[in-house]
């Protein structure tokens, strides 16, 4: 009795009125601090290496590809019956318990690359401040690397508890001091953008379409928060009952728009403050922006500053993305091995999960692939795929989501998607 009373006063409180309760913005909070992290270092060199016209492009599509995407995902959420627990869920009631596997594995390989990505881009930018800020050798890359991943995973071992406290600290700071990085710029601001052509690289054949075809999957990747949009629905739901729909768009709409004008400011701070080659250089350097303009401006508050937050900030993202990774692939080892009859322990499959990240995360950090790239080819055409296309088919072909058939919305949503996804063959044609 207790247990229905908890779960129905709160829904029919919700249902009376349109007040915004304190778990309205403890959630719009969440959403925007779970989408700023790391991937918002590396979009300021993509959107602002094409020149000026896909820059002022992109920052008109940032909020519509952010919200239209992150509603369908969180409607299809909603859409699944009372005894739903997560996506994972809804994805087998309406599709299959086979789809619902497949989807599972998805998710595993939308999260798992990004955590390569930072294993790169923590030991790049680990190097970069030893060798420019202190002044001194690096380390053979191999070993650092080893040092610094070893490092991450002994915060890890001390719990799912402690991870999840440490990120909660870091996330509001992370985001007042890349606002007050952003204010600190604008002394340094030239025209060199506007000087520039519009279209960096249209000399050389590159046009309008092939840049912004391919800086859609890092706007997708750095505006990315679907893992909790999951545990964001059930909880509205359980607060609000017929009206969570209605409740999450509001959320939703002002998270994002806090979120599009935080991180656009600080994409046109940097981006104005640096020359198109300038950008090219940091790509090809492999380092986040901060990392560039710690070493790019002989100013020892930028120099000191600029790397510790990208230190934190990719900390804090790959310790939040290796919880998303091991429980995906725990499931998928688990499933692989009932399906011949064994069953392992929890502690076994903890022990070959930290063996699996620790030596793949080492390896692909020692050779240095390119992170824009790994994004461009791996973490935006995943993600897509799911927050993009998924919630859009389901509007097409479940009945409990028919009410959102015919709007505009939802062909602006699949034509992003399918952009992003294309990314992959464009790239590798390219």
């Amino acid at each position: 009795m207790d247990n229905a009373h908890s779960n129905t006063c709160p829904a029919t409180k919700a249902a009376t009125g349109r007040t915004w309760l304190n778990s309205d913005m403890v959630w719009m909070l969440g959403l925007y601090g779970t989408a700023i992290g790391a991937g918002v270092l590396f979009l300021p060199i993509n959107a602002g290496i094409g020149g000026l016209l896909p820059l002022l492009i992109m920052a008109v599509l940032a909020f519509p590809m952010t919200y239209y995407s992150h509603r369908g995902m969180t409607r299809f959420v909603l859409s699944g019956s009372l005894e739903s627990k997560d996506i994972t869920d809804v994805v087998s009631e309406h599709f299959g318990k086979k789809i619902g596997k497949a989807i599972t594995f998805l998710y595993f390989m939308a999260i798992y690359p990004i955590l390569l990505v930072y294993s790169v881009a923590i030991t790049n930018t680990v190097e970069s401040f030893i060798t420019h800020q202190l002044g001194s050798q690096a380390p053979p890359r191999a070993l650092l690397a080893l040092v610094l991943i070893v490092g991450l995973m002994a915060i890890i071992s001390l719990g799912r508890d402690v991870i999840v406290k440490v990120m909660s600290m870091l996330v509001f700071p992370f985001v007042a001091v890349l606002v007050f990085l952003a204010l600190y710029l604008v002394p340094y601001w030239t025209t060199a953008i506007f000087d520039a052509p519009l279209v960096a690289g249209a000399d050389e054949g590159n046009s309008l379409i092939s840049v912004l075809w391919l800086a859609v999957p890092v706007m997708v990747f750095s505006f990315n928060h679907s893992p909790i949009i999951s545990s964001f629905a059930m909880s509205k739901r359980d607060e609000y009952g017929p009206q969570a729909e209605k409740k999450c768009s509001a959320i939703l709409a002002v998270s994002h728009l806090m979120m599009v004008l935080t991180v656009m400011f600080f994409v046109f701070s940097c981006v104005l403050s640096l020359s198109p080659a300038s950008l090219a250089e940091a790509k090809a350097q492999n380092i986040s922006i901060l990392s560039y303009l710690a070493n790019h401006f002989d100013n020892p508050y930028i120099a000191l500053l600029a790397p510790i937050i990208a230190f934190v900030a990719i900390t804090k993202s790959f310790l939040g993305h290796y919880l998303g990774a091991s429980e995906g692939f725990t499931g998928l080892i688990s499933s692989a091995l009932e399906r011949n009859g064994k069953k392992p322990s929890a502690g076994l499959l903890n022990k070959l999960t930290a063996l699996f990240m620790l030596v793949t995360s080492w390896a692909v950090a020692t050779l240095n692939p390119s992170i824009l790239g790994m994004i461009e080819t791996l973490g935006g055409p995943i993600i897509a795929m799911l927050l993009f296309l998924m919630p859009m088919y389901a509007i097409s072909k479940v009945p409990a989501m028919a009410k959102y058939r015919g709007v505009a919305s939802n062909y602006f949503v699949w034509l992003m998607g399918l952009v992003a996804m294309s990314a992959i063959v464009y790239k590798l044609l390219g």
